[in-house]
């Protein structure tokens, strides 16, 4: 039985490479969605192959993305200054930082066989002291923030080498996995899904801890005789209301990024609990359930932190001889 192959040929001006300027043909198997169709204009890569038949040296690759990208980029970096200003300059920076310690340190060290739990113990720290000191300032609250953040990311970690053996989860769900464990044996699989786990729950463990520790300091300076205790129960309200929508934000945050995923099991002959068993969405339900136990968790840790250095009375009232201190002792305003 014979199959029509539908091609496209089309004629593309090299602009980098040995032929940097000439005009060549390449000829394009159009089969599916796959391979796309070309139009005028379209930037492409292509792959050159000099002991090809001729005609057919070069070959289409992927489209050119890089512009498109820049474009994006420098729109995201005008939007971030132009709203938060010198908050928002400092939060670029701190950004830089975060990616500088990802691609600098953690990838180089993962790759080399480096423990996988310890590199991003290490990593994490650096980016959230970073991060948070950059952004926030020098000061207590931020330190606070800080340890708060390190406390909720030591529970996600502990959780994350649980469960994950308790699931036995191998590391190997997907192609990509499969494909890194040939060509980089050394990587530990297992401990990989354990640092994106930790890696992941600091993208927003961040923003709780630092919330919950500008609500206790909003507190005390709205009152300034309001007590550990007080402080603590009313920031813990506030808390409740954000980590509910933190949560679901990061659970979106996870199904969004396997969507595809999601709609190859939704049309699966399998049952639905075998699906959610398998070890691909299970991974997933890991990394999503014990980041978000660890977010939760990070409201009454870092709570309880900030109240007990606010609060500068005993619970039992205020004193005459020891009136309470000002907030701004503790994390002085800008």
């Amino acid at each position: 039985m014979e199959a029509l192959t539908a091609c496209q040929v089309a004629s593309v001006a090299l602009t980098s490479g040995t032929h940097s300027g000439e005009t060549v043909t390449v000829t394009v198997l159009v089969t599916d969605e796959i391979v796309p169709t070309l139009a005028r204009d379209d930037d492409v890569v292509l792959a050159y192959n000099p002991t090809a038949i001729e005609g057919f040296e070069y070959t289409f690759v992927d489209f050119q993305r890089s512009g498109a990208l820049i474009a994006l980029a420098v729109l995201f970096v005008i939007v971030i200054v132009a709203v938060g200003r010198r908050q928002g300059i400092r939060a670029l920076l701190a950004l830089g930082l975060s990616l500088a310690a990802l691609m600098g340190y953690m990838v180089p060290s993962l790759l080399r066989g480096h423990p996988a739990l310890g590199v991003a113990a290490v990593g994490t720290t650096l980016v959230a002291m970073a991060a948070m000191y950059l952004t926030n300032g020098i000061n207590a609250q931020t330190t606070v923030a800080f340890v708060g953040t390190l406390g909720s990311l030591l529970v996600t970690a502990v959780l994350a080498v649980a469960f994950v053996r308790l699931a036995a989860i191998t590391g190997l769900a997907d192609d990509a996995d499969q494909f890194l464990k040939v060509t980089a044996s050394r990587v530990d699989l297992r401990g990989l899904v354990i640092a994106g786990t930790v890696i992941g729950a600091l993208g927003v463990l961040d923003d709780v801890t630092v919330t919950q520790v500008s609500a206790v300091a909003e507190l005390r300076r709205a009152n300034p005789t309001l007590g550990r205790r007080e402080l603590y129960v009313r920031a813990r309200r506030i808390g409740r209301d954000h980590i509910a929508s933190t949560v679901n934000t990061l659970v979106l945050a996870y199904a969004g990024a396997s969507l595809p995923l999601l709609l190859t099991f939704y049309q699966s002959t399998r049952s639905a609990w075998r699906v959610v068993t398998s070890e691909v969405v299970a991974t997933e339900i890991v990394r999503t359930l014990t980041g978000s136990i660890g977010l939760a968790l990070a409201v009454p840790v870092t709570t309880g932190l900030a109240a007990a250095l606010a609060g500068r009375r005993q619970d039992g009232g205020p004193h005459d001889h020891d009136p309470p201190a000002a907030w701004d002792d503790f994390a002085p305003t800008a």
